[in-house]
């Protein structure tokens, strides 16, 4: 059985990226999360953009379905574009900013990068893709470890 997940990636005007920083851990991400039972994954992308950022989102294209291969997780970025709503500190991120797609923050996700990137250049049709990078959680205690 796997478990599902959508994410949204939102350009601005100048085409830099939505990220989120996780009040649980030192971790920037794309706004998603889990489906809930009887969700589409285009509602889970919107859904779950509101309650990380304020905004709420129309999708406009899927991106991309990504494989983890480390768990049995499916994952649908879709490219989405800000159609109301406020940008705000939530329960879920303290902090969001746009980023130039090319200039990244360092605590990111290699499989985060990679949509981003896709979404960027990967045209109009949808990538189906196997992601075996490290788990976030994995890559945080890296990230610390390295501080120490």
């Amino acid at each position: 059985m796997f478990a599902v997940g959508a994410c949204a990636v939102i350009l601005d005007a100048a085409g830099r990226v939505l990220l989120c920083h996780r009040r649980d851990m030192d971790v920037w991400n794309l706004p998603g999360g889990a489906l809930e039972a009887g969700e589409l994954p285009t509602e889970a992308a919107v859904r779950e953009t509101i309650e990380e950022t304020g905004l709420d989102v129309a999708v406009d294209r899927l991106i991309g379905v990504y494989g983890k291969t480390r768990k049995n997780e499916l994952v649908f970025a879709f490219l989405c574009r800000i159609v109301g709503g406020q940008l705000r500190e939530t329960d879920e991120a303290d902090s969001l900013r746009f980023f130039d797609p090319d200039h990244l923050p360092r605590h990111i996700s290699p499989k985060q990068v990679e949509r981003i990137q896709d979404a960027m250049h990967g045209g109009s049709r949808p990538v189906f893709r196997k992601q075996s990078q490290p788990e976030t959680r994995e890559l945080v205690r890296q990230w610390q470890d390295e501080a120490r």
